[in-house]
């Protein structure tokens, strides 16, 4: 499968960065249940009113994280590791523009081609990394999807791409979902050119 990927795409937050964004938190801020999803619920309000305090509270929260962010354990090697081996690279984040902007600056995070949920509909939905195939010129099953999350397998299978699950925390039990899994980000690297 490695001799297949073309391209390798990351989810950002708790991928490449740690933006210490603590879910519960913004939920509680918001005042809605604990596993609400998020951006699905935001859709979904029918108050102007309410859906605009809503976009303002997660406008905030998102751009506090952004400021926050720091890389994860030895994700600014392995981004230097693949540009030395040209392989093309994109981000693809459920995050909006303005925070993600910010953080890659921030971080000088050197991949260029980024897609956020103003460019693209928010992951699960596979239309981004379609979009970033078309971009970098590959297939979408010549794509690699590295994320930490349940919407990022889900992104990967739903666009037709290879996913890689980075293992830490309570996300082992997303695993055996994925088609690759790595505890250090660099194991990908060694993964990509066996």
């Amino acid at each position: 499968m490695n001799k297949k990927i073309k391209a390798v795409v990351f989810d950002l937050d708790g991928t490449l960065v740690d933006s210490k964004l603590d879910f519960s938190e913004l939920r509680r801020r918001l005042g809605w249940p604990e596993q609400t999803l998020i951006l699905e619920h935001l859709a979904t309000l029918d108050c102007a009113l309410k859906k605009q305090q809503a976009e303002q509270i997660i406008i905030d929260f998102e751009l506090e994280g952004a400021r926050n962010a720091s890389w994860m354990p030895n994700a600014d090697l392995l981004l230097q590791q693949l540009n030395r081996q040209n392989i093309p690279m994109a981000i693809l984040t459920r995050n909006m523009r303005q925070a993600t902007e910010l953080c890659v600056q921030a971080l000088n995070i050197p991949i260029k081609l980024v897609l956020t949920r103003d460019d693209a509909p928010a992951k699960p939905q596979p239309e981004g990394l379609w979009l970033i195939a078309e971009q970098l010129g590959v297939t979408p099953d010549q794509i690699l999807y590295v994320g930490d999350y349940l919407f990022d397998i889900q992104t990967a299978r739903n666009a037709g791409a290879y996913c890689c699950l980075y293992r830490y925390g309570d996300n082992h039990i997303y695993a055996e979902l994925a088609d690759v899994v790595v505890d250090d980000l660099l194991e990908l690297a060694d993964w990509l050119t066996a």
